[in-house]
């Protein structure tokens, strides 16, 4: 019984379990699928910033192989000299007429401007405070240089950033500067067409951590310094890479996908907010872990009702199991249940080599009582023998049973015939002390005759033969007074032959 008492428990457990597992495989799907979506937005914003960058470094490389060309048919005999439509066919090609794409100018080593691709005659002005003329002028060594954002003053005050290369004289000296401004338009245009959701942005930055243009759009944020930023502190780190940081500007949490040009002064940076990235993913935990959760909640209320439906049955079995091998009337083993018994108390005791005792109990004149005082009252006095009995059996090995009507029988393991005569005597003096009335009795009142008999190591037999010898010694008991104790041993003792005689 313990053991299928544990049952119902091993399946909540089981249950309990499954349903976890089943949540925690959901649970780690999610995250799977989580850290997928983060996958997929860094793979894209890798995407994207590629195809920026080369869309980027492929026209500005146009336009620096125009200002070669224009600075090395400068140095052409005769051109200076040629007509000024001459002139500017030489010096400058169809690449300046691209959108976006301002005059090229050629400016002497004073800063002032002395040929002017959109014009027969050069357009007057004097750049020499710019920092794309006194770069050139200050290092020869420069090579294409791309400057900040700046306000042009020949364009109306667009936006722009300067292309610019030096012109060096014959010897070496400075001889002035070929430029050619790009108007961030060009730019503007090109990230407005990138979908990177309502808090995605694109930011082209140069490597000295001035903003060139950033998406979405803001005109005060172009050519901001953002070189202290953390976002540009990682920039620094390597040549690409990912990560995730709030941004400066916005205060947004984004993930950054930032890569370095190849060969120009500038950094393209991907960034999608992270709310976006796993808004779709959020949305499917939410309604898968929801189902999943629900789900394991039910199975657990299930098995619960399962494993409490199965206490109840093996509660059932176990009342029916007890009521098979238990007297209805007195609460004791019935015979069948003292027969299982025996037999196992019986080889336990032969494998030990240890004494086994057995008490025969009967009510003395049981026939009479019933006659005198009905069946109702008998069924009582027996209930209240059989109470008797079982309160004077301390240990948790003894047995006592009801063997046939008015008839119990006490098992009793690991006793000697000594100490089972002790409790026989101390069951008869108890029941003498109910007092239950039998005006048919020697006393006037209930009482037992008692057969001992007992096996021990040196005995041949079996249990046939012990409860047959528990049974002479209780007919000899009745048979000699009533209301006594006797012993298998005592009859042998006794000088009188032992025959059958007739009891009531």
């Amino acid at each position: 019984m313990p053991h299928r008492k544990r049952i119902p428990y091993s399946i909540i457990g089981i249950g309990i379990v499954v349903a976890c597992a089943l949540m925690g495989v959901c649970v780690l799907q999610l995250i799977q699928s989580r850290a997928d979506a983060l996958d997929r937005a860094r793979e894209t914003s890798r995407n994207v910033g590629l195809l920026a960058e080369r869309d980027i470094e492929r026209n500005i490389e146009l336009y620096d192989l125009s200002l070669q060309a224009a600075i090395h048919n400068l140095q052409l005999p005769n051109v200076m000299s040629a007509p000024p439509a001459v002139r500017r066919a030489i010096l400058f090609d169809h690449a300046m007429t691209a959108d976006y794409l301002g005059a090229m100018l050629i400016f002497d080593e004073h800063g002032n401007i002395v040929l002017d691709s959109s014009n027969d005659v050069s357009r007057k002005g004097n750049f020499a405070d710019r920092r794309y003329f006194t770069i050139h002028r200050e290092n020869p060594n420069v090579g294409l240089y791309i400057s900040d954002p700046y306000v042009s003053r020949l364009r109306g005050g667009a936006l722009s950033i300067a292309l610019s290369r030096r012109i060096s004289k014959p010897d070496g000296s400075f001889g002035g500067i070929a430029v050619v401004a790009l108007n961030l338009d060009y730019f503007h245009k090109l990230f407005g067409g990138i979908d990177l959701g309502q808090r995605g942005a694109i930011s082209l930055i140069g490597s000295n951590g001035v903003m060139v243009m950033r998406q979405p759009y803001d005109p005060k944020i172009i050519g901001r310094n953002i070189s202290k930023a953390a976002t540009f502190q990682r920039f620094q780190t390597a040549r690409e890479g990912t990560f995730s940081e709030t941004a400066s500007i916005d205060g947004v949490r984004r993930i950054y996908y930032f890569k370095h040009f190849t060969k120009l002064p500038l950094i393209i940076m991907v960034a999608e907010a992270e709310d976006e990235i796993y808004a779709a993913w959020r949305d499917r935990a939410l309604i898968i872990g929801g189902l999943v959760f629900a789900f394991g909640i039910a199975f657990i209320v299930l098995t619960l009702m399962l494993a409490a439906q199965l206490r109840r049955r093996i509660r059932a079995e176990y009342e029916l199991e007890l009521l098979a091998r238990t007297d209805g009337l007195t609460g004791l083993s019935n015979r069948r249940r003292f027969a299982e018994l025996l037999e196992s108390e019986w080889r336990r005791a032969r494998r030990a080599r240890s004494s086994l005792s057995l008490l025969f109990i009967d009510i003395d004149r049981f026939k009479s009582y019933n006659d005198t005082y009905g069946h109702q009252a008998g069924d009582d006095a027996l209930a209240a023998v059989a109470r008797c009995i079982a309160d004077n059996v301390r240990r948790p090995g003894d047995t006592a049973a009801r063997y046939g009507g008015e008839e119990f029988i006490l098992l009793l393991p690991d006793t000697p015939e000594a100490g089972a005569r002790q409790i026989a005597e101390k069951i008869r003096t108890a029941i003498i002390r109910l007092l239950i009335e039998h005006v048919g009795s020697e006393l006037g009142h209930v009482t037992v005759s008692i057969g001992l008999a007992s096996w021990t190591p040196d005995k041949a037999g079996d249990t046939e033969a012990i409860i047959k010898e528990a049974d002479e010694a209780l007919y000899y008991a009745k048979a000699t007074g009533r209301n006594k104790t006797v012993s298998f041993h005592d009859i042998a003792a006794a000088s009188t032959p032992s025959e059958p005689v007739a009891v009531t």
